[in-house]
């Protein structure tokens, strides 16, 4: 299953990504509660999803677990996380639970452009349920400040 942020556009009340960004179902952040459940397989009653082995739960949990996962890695120059900042264009989670992940940088030129996709694939590994990470880093289409979250909007003054 994809999350795939490259064509779209922040939500226009809130200036969120949109929560279709993830095909297979909303990215909003995991509870305290939600993270302590596991979420059933197919074989133990879960939803099917068509084109997965793997249940609409799991995916779900996943997601959740995915995103808590990302909100922890900040970029050093902005007190903010790299989700809420839209520098996360796509997350695809395959049936064998390897998850791909297409992410940018604020510039092309960042100091941190080497590390911070090792500090990605290093959160993103610690998710429960992620067997491995691949951290892809592109450019295109170029990071700009639409794609902030309110929330990073307000940390860094924006309002």
């Amino acid at each position: 299953m994809t999350e795939d942020h490259n064509n779209e556009q922040p939500n226009e009340q809130s200036g969120e990504l949109k929560p279709e960004s993830f095909i297979h179902d909303d990215a909003s952040p995991v509870d305290a509660e939600a993270a302590t459940k596991t979420a059933p397989t197919v074989a133990d009653g879960g939803t099917i999803v068509e084109g997965s082995t793997l249940s609409r739960e799991e995916l779900d949990q996943m997601t959740d677990d995915i995103v808590a996962a990302l909100k922890t890695v900040y970029d050093p120059e902005i007190p903010t996380d790299i989700y809420e900042l839209g520098l996360i264009y796509r997350v695809d989670i395959a049936d064998d639970r390897l998850v791909t992940i297409d992410m940018t940088l604020t510039a092309p030129g960042c100091p941190v452009a080497g590390e911070m996709p090792v500090w990605v694939e290093d959160a993103v590994r610690g998710a429960p349920g992620v067997m491995d990470v691949k951290v892809n880093l592109v450019f295109t289409p170029p990071w700009d400040m639409s794609r902030m979250s309110d929330e990073a909007r307000l940390a860094i003054n924006m309002f």
